[in-house]
């Protein structure tokens, strides 16, 4: 794994979260029969450790004062065009006339985000939906985190109270969901397995407790990972070659197409189709960790202060969400899937409004959209279930083919 710059050292109390942490990990080590755990396992552990990982500690993660900053965050003109597409897809289901039919207790007028960070994504798609007359009857939000949870409820307090009623906290997938789910930047938040091929012989990382620090080690991989590894065919002129698969994907799509018995997800984060992803000149993998906005590649440091994520392969997810009972309806970058969705009129209504934000609203745009910025390395797949009309947002440079 690769090591960069120093990175400022946390105050006391962060440190002493951390350690504990550091503490826990290490007792899982020393409990496995092999000395060892899988790197997926140290990074679920470094996210998700109740109590202490860095989604579910009560640390500011998102925005200025956080560790990076997401789309939402950045220009509310990112949620209005998510909105026109729920507003477009939900206009089909009115027309057809089918929108009122209730299954389990959900009509297709809702909206289900999973892992809602601040909630200024949620106050935004709601405040948008109320100017255009397209409210849903319900917004559910489903996150892990009790902070973030809290903080989103702030938010909606803070910019749409009046709506708050509209929204709703779930610990768990709502049955025989009706509608559209939104996730934003939570697929690259799946703990990842990390190999190393080299050659023909693939070896994982595994973390280990030496010299009273926590340090990775390569083992050979077992045969389902080596097997999946060599099915990627890298070529051995390439090796050696490190990188990451999740295993988690397929379980993830079936728990949520159980739970869906009609509809169309949305997903947004960085990334690349697989020819892209595993390509000779990526050969040290994608893994990264923000730390107070700065990029490192030190996963191990700072246990529980610090986001670890590793960029989508969207083949994969592809793959994984038609083995479960999705189509994909559709796949392109996010400069190309905004436009389709009113980004244009929508920032020249804002700039109407506040001619005074002209600058601002310019640079929004640009950071959204430019190819350099955020255009071409986000991507956003949209999969269906029992839903086969046009979803706007591809209407225009579907790069399904790129899959």
């Amino acid at each position: 794994m690769k090591y960069t710059q120093s990175l400022p050292e946390p105050g006391a109390d962060a440190l002493a979260h951390s350690q504990k942490l550091i503490e826990r990990i290490r007792l899982e080590i020393d409990q496995s029969s092999e000395d060892a755990i899988p790197f997926r396992r140290f990074m679920e552990m470094a996210l998700y450790e109740p109590g202490l990982g860095y989604y579910v500690a009560g640390t500011h993660k998102i925005g200025a004062a956080g560790d990076f900053t997401t789309a939402p965050e950045i220009s509310s003109l990112f949620s209005r065009c998510i909105a026109e597409q729920y507003a477009q897809i939900v206009s089909h289901k009115v027309n057809s006339g089918e929108n009122r039919k209730k299954v389990g207790g959900c009509t297709f007028n809702t909206i289900l985000e999973l892992g809602a960070g601040s909630g200024m994504m949620a106050s935004d798609i709601l405040l948008h939906l109320e100017a255009i007359k397209r409210l849903p009857e319900h917004y559910f939000i489903l996150d892990l985190s009790p902070d973030l949870k809290q903080r989103q409820k702030e938010t909606l307090k803070k910019h749409a109270p009046h709506l708050l009623n509209k929204v709703e906290w779930l610990s768990t997938l709502p049955e025989d969901f009706k509608g559209i789910i939104i996730g934003n930047e939570v697929l690259d938040a799946m703990p990842v397995d990390v190999f190393t091929q080299q050659n023909d012989a693939v070896y994982e990382h595994y973390v280990i407790w030496q010299d009273g620090q926590l340090l990775e080690q390569l083992r050979p991989a077992n045969d389902l990972l080596k097997k999946s590894v060599l099915e990627l065919g890298i070529p051995e002129e390439f090796t050696p070659y490190t990188s990451e698969i999740n295993p988690n994907l397929e379980p993830w799509f079936r728990t949520i197409s159980n739970a869906m018995q009609q509809g169309v997800m949305l997903l947004i984060d960085y990334g690349y189709s697989r020819k892209e992803y595993y390509h000779p000149q990526r050969n040290k993998g994608t893994l990264i960790c923000h730390y107070q906005h700065l990029v490192n590649e030190a996963p191990l440091l700072y246990p529980g202060l610090q986001d670890i994520t590793a960029n989508v392969d969207f083949t994969a997810v592809a793959e994984a969400a038609d083995s479960t009972g999705f189509n994909v309806a559709g796949y392109t970058n996010q400069a190309a899937f905004l436009a389709n969705t009113k980004l244009e009129s929508l920032f020249m209504n804002a700039l109407e409004s506040h001619p005074e934000d002209q600058y601002k609203l310019a640079q929004q745009v640009r950071t959204l959209s430019l190819p350099a910025e955020m255009g071409e390395r986000f991507k956003v797949i949209g999969l269906s279930k029992n839903w086969d009309s046009e979803i706007s947002g591809f209407s225009k440079q579907d790069q399904k083919h790129r899959l």
